[in-house]
């Protein structure tokens, strides 16, 4: 009886964790569709009950489209640097600083800072953000 469970337990699959890398690049994709103001962009990558809380302001994918889509034209880069990232086989999370630079019709140059902590699920196989937190970086 004992060496039948021991050949039970011992044959399971022992779930690995996935590459940290792949969160990274998830996120990197997310802005992405933020800067290219690309609704689907954002929403590939995000869980459909996905929320970014910002300065005590609650989003999702819509609002966040909205708003950008309400701003003067402009261009962004994103860095993201400083990543500390835990992953299992199924939930990951990412912690990283935000650093933007921002261009606005053309002339007028504005920086961001943000400490910023991102958290993944799985969904059908593939690694989705289901929660960003966003606040401005002292």
């Amino acid at each position: 009886m004992l060496l039948l469970l021991a050949l039970i337990f011992g044959c399971q699959e022992e779930k690995k964790a996935d590459d940290p890398e792949v969160l990274k690049q998830v996120l990197l994709e997310y802005f992405k569709g933020i800067k290219d103001i690309n609704l689907d962009e954002m929403k590939a990558v995000t869980t459909s009950d996905y929320l970014l809380f910002e300065n005590g302001q609650v989003w999702n994918n819509d609002s966040i489209y909205e708003f950008l889509k309400s701003l003067p034209p402009f261009v962004a880069e994103y860095k993201l640097d400083n990543f500390r990232i835990n992953i299992d086989s199924e939930t990951g999370n990412i912690v990283y600083y935000n650093h933007a630079d921002l261009i606005m019709n053309d002339t007028i140059e504005i920086k961001y800072d943000w400490i910023e902590s991102a958290t993944f699920k799985k969904v059908d196989g593939e690694w989705k953000i289901d929660f960003l937190h966003s606040t401005v970086r002292q």
